[in-house]
Formats: structure tokens, sequence, C-alpha cells
């Protein structure tokens, strides 16, 4: 994994430009990966490696470049390739500039334990967790996975940022001999905080129902959804609606509705990369600082997230929501925080006369983004509530739900609070009972 050093590196290297403005990107991984099934450690491997990004413009043509070469004659290398696209592309009237130089607040997301965390204990967590699911003749699978990250920028216009953090994520999934499944993520920083038998211990107890599943007829439900499905639905209102290239080009759900009430009045959402227990890297991949951003706040659309380019086009500031720069999403954000509410999970349960308990979604796909109209399953726990309490297990349901409307129809928040980790993305969010959510048959 990179050091500080490579800026020394960047910033000679960009001496050699030709262009108008370059930028050179580099993002460094290593981790180490546990991989388990059927009750058996069948996998353990790690990984170093870094990508370097170039970005050379002259006047308003860009070229960029990659490469995982970071020597020096390499970088010159990337940025005589960056200078040659950018010289063979068409003008984009609409880009502006790279950021300048600006100030990143300190942040300290970097763990020594949690880098260091050997193969032996992964194997030993993985050992205590086949053991409980043995004794009730489960099935695991799953993965655990330490790492760490550096990202460093650098560019004509004097931005020099680096920053490193680490990351733990955990899956299990625990199956039954009557093929009755229970799931459970977490993911963190800090591996010491992780209770890994806590954690594992959901996906067993859901496993382990003797009753065999009902089926229910389609309808409108109440639900409750731990936060993993919460998450789920959060990270595709994300992907739909809250960043700037979507609101640019009006296909946000959100253009045109700053102000205006799209969710319940108990609906806060935020970006917020500083939360103590997200603890993201303090810039984005043009170096500029991150900010924390109100998306929803009591339900009103009022913010997105943007990177120079849209917020050059939006008349704002750029919030530090770059991605790499060949990527062709736009801004987008990563650090996702739902406020919790008063409720305990219990209290959610009981005040249920009739409902289902969801674990999570799988395989959701968007049926009307305008509408952000969703399709998927329930997965890996699927339980029934009657009178307040859990009784069965049910066969899996099929969802067709506007997600605004779920979000809409929320009658309770959890205090709790869990951490979820998606496609790249971590996720502080609490249990949600939600009114007229709707599911067809299995």
């Amino acid at each position: 994994m990179i050091n500080e050093n490579i800026l020394g590196d960047f910033k000679k290297a960009l001496k050699s430009s030709r262009a108008d403005q370059t930028e050179l990107v580099c993002e460094s991984e290593e981790f180490y990966l546990t991989r388990f099934a059927e009750n058996l450690i069948h996998q353990n491997m790690g990984r170093s490696d870094s990508t370097i990004w170039c970005r050379a413009i002259f006047g308003k043509k860009i070229g960029v470049s990659r490469s995982n070469d970071i020597t020096p004659d390499s970088l010159i290398r990337l940025i005589q390739n960056a200078e040659e696209i950018a010289r063979n592309q068409k003008d984009d009237p609409d880009f502006n500039s790279l950021p300048d130089s600006q100030s990143i607040m300190k942040t300290d997301g970097f763990y020594k334990k949690t880098f260091d965390h050997s193969a032996s204990g992964r194997a030993d967590a993985v050992a205590d967790i086949v053991k409980r699911a043995k004794s009730d003749s489960l099935s695991c699978a799953g993965t655990l996975q330490n790492s760490g990250t550096s990202l460093a920028v650098a560019n004509s216009l004097g931005t020099e940022s680096f920053a490193s953090n680490t990351e733990y994520r955990f899956t299990l999934t625990a199956t039954a001999e009557n093929g009755l499944a229970g799931w459970a993520q977490a993911a963190g920083r800090d591996i010491e905080k992780f209770d890994f038998k806590a954690v594992s211990q959901r996906a067993l107890d859901k496993a382990s129902y003797k009753t065999d599943p009902v089926q229910l007829e389609p309808g409108n439900y109440t639900v409750i959804l731990e936060p993993d499905a919460v998450a789920n639905f959060l990270l595709f209102l994300a992907f739909l609606g809250f960043g700037g290239k979507l609101l640019h080009q009006n296909r946000s759900f959100m253009s045109g509705k700053f102000g205006e009430r799209i969710m319940g009045e108990n609906i806060t959402i935020t970006e917020d990369p500083f939360h103590p227990q997200i603890e993201y890297l303090p810039f984005d991949y043009e170096g500029a600082p991150k900010r924390k951003v109100t998306i929803i706040e009591n339900g009103i659309a009022r913010a997105g997230v943007y990177n120079s380019y849209y917020a050059n086009l939006a008349g704002t500031q750029s919030t530090g929501h770059a991605l790499p720069p060949d990527n062709s999403y736009g801004p987008y954000p990563k650090a996702m925080v739902i406020n919790p509410g008063n409720y305990s999970v219990d209290e959610m349960i009981g005040s249920t006369e009739h409902g289902i308990y969801i674990t999570r979604f799988w395989y959701l796909n968007f049926l009307n983004p305008m509408r952000t109209l969703v399709t998927g399953y329930t997965r890996d726990g699927t339980f029934l509530i009657e009178s307040g309490k859990i009784t069965k297990p049910v066969v899996d349901m099929r969802v067709q739900q506007s997600m605004l409307e779920a979000f809409s129809n929320v009658e309770m928040l959890s205090a709790q609070q869990r951490l979820i980790p998606q496609y790249g993305a971590l996720m502080l969010v609490p249990f949600m009972k939600i009114n007229n959510f709707n599911l067809t048959a299995a």
C-alpha cells in the first residue's frame, strides 16, 4: 500500500507535463480475505495493488489514462498517454477547471490492528461460528476481510492530498437442512470493536427456526425492515437521484423538487463522511474536501452531492464527491446516514398486529426510476408477525414498491442503527416499520 511519499513522485512527474492542467490520482489497496462454505474454510488470499489515473487538459480537451505502475518513469509515460488522448478529443464546452488547492480536514480512520489482523485470527472467528452452527445442524458460508486503502491526489494547480484508512467486512449466510436461511453482515474501521459472536448469531438464529415457512397471499402489508433491507433501498435512491449528474440532466426523482416534501416527516438523510462510525477519507478523487450534506430533511428534498464539473454547471461548490477520473456515473454519496428514531426493535414488533419482518432484499432492479419503483425479492430471513410476536418463517415474496412511497409510510424508526456496507458505500441506518408495503407472490 502506498504512503505519503508518492506525492513527491507526483510533483516531479507533473513538471514534465505539457498540458494546460494535469492531475494524478493513485488509489492503493491491500486486503486479506478468508472465504468459507459448508462449514469449511476454502480460501485464504491477499492482494496488494494500486491504480493510477492521469487527467491531462488542453483548453477544453480532456484525456484520461490509467496504469498500476507507480515507478517514476511510468508516471511520465502515463502523463504522455493522457496528453495524446486529450489532443484527439473534442472540446467539452462545460469543463471549467480542475479544483484549486483547498484545506482538508484531518481524519483518523486507520487502525493498525485492523490492517494487521491475521489469517489465523480470521480462522479462529470462523471456527467459533462453525462450532455454533453445527450444534444446530446448520451450514455456514461467508467471508471475513480486513483491508487498508490509501488515496493520493496532486494536480498542477497546487492540490496535494493524501489519506488512508482501514476497514473490515463480514458476511454470513446460515442454511438449515429444510432450506431456511439467515443472513448477517457487518463492517467498520476498528476490528477490535467488532462483536463477531453477536453479529453471526443473528444469522444462525434466523436459520434455526423449526417451523416450516408459510405461503402468504399477495397484498399490502405492514413490514419491519432490518437495516440491511433499509440500506438496499437507500443505495438505490442514491443511485437514482442524489448525484449532481442526474440532477443536472433532470433524470433524478429530485429534479425540480428541492424544497418539496418527497418522504415522510420522520426521514432525514445526510451524507456524513466524518461520522465517527464511518470515518471516510476526507477528500475525493479530485482532492476536493468532502462536506457533510443534508440530502433529505424531515422528508423535504434539500440537496445533492457534486464534483467540480457538475458543481460548475449547477452554480454551486463541489461537495467532495468526485469518483475516479474515468468513471461515467458522476458524483455519488458513499457515507449516508438515516437519522434514528426513539423505538426499540421489540417495541416495533410488539406494536404490529399482523405484518412481515424482512431481513434484506435480493436482486433489486428498478422498474421506473422517476417513480423509484423497484422489484426484487425478500431473502434470508422473512418472518410472519402475529399479535406483536414473530411466529414463523414466510416463503420469500417478490417486492414491487416505490421506495419514495415506502419512505413516506414509515410509522416507526428504531433508536438502534447498524453500519451496512454495499458497493463501496457505508450506510448507517435504523430499523423501519412501514405501512402499506406491496408484496406479491413468491
